[in-house]
């Protein structure tokens, strides 16, 4: 059964996107779309979207890795990616722009957004 993954800065780095480089574009390391829970663990709304996220982490094992970034702890990523208030929630998919969210959202909402991650990703125009 699929878990949350807590991640670090230099975990992060590797699985999500690699922010030590100044200026670097937002490049996706992971190989399968992602979701990325900004939290602090005073935060009440955060504390209520602790058990959906650990419920999409087991519903979408083996399709969607689902992480967890404490912004006590990892500063840096809150600030690398101007997290003002949590939850703020990342969504990404290999090839992609991330797409964030702030704040407790519907379960039927965040499901949605989970399945768009899963949707082929569109054709380029050109």
């Amino acid at each position: 059964m699929g878990k949350t993954v807590s991640l670090s800065k230099d975990e992060f780095c590797r699985k999500v996107v690699d922010i030590s480089q100044p200026g670097q574009q937002w490049i996706f390391n992971g190989r399968k779309p992602a979701v990325v829970d900004f939290f602090a663990s005073w935060c009440g709304p955060c504390r209520a979207l602790a058990p959906l996220i650990d419920r999409f982490a087991a519903d979408y094992s083996g399709r969607v890795d689902i992480y967890k970034v404490d912004v006590d702890a990892e500063s840096e990523l809150a600030e690398a990616f101007g997290v003002r208030s949590v939850p703020t929630l990342l969504f990404a998919r290999p090839g992609g722009r991330p797409h964030v969210i702030t704040g407790l959202q519907p379960a039927d909402t965040l499901k949605s957004m989970i399945e768009k991650l899963l949707e082929p990703a569109p054709a380029a125009m050109g």
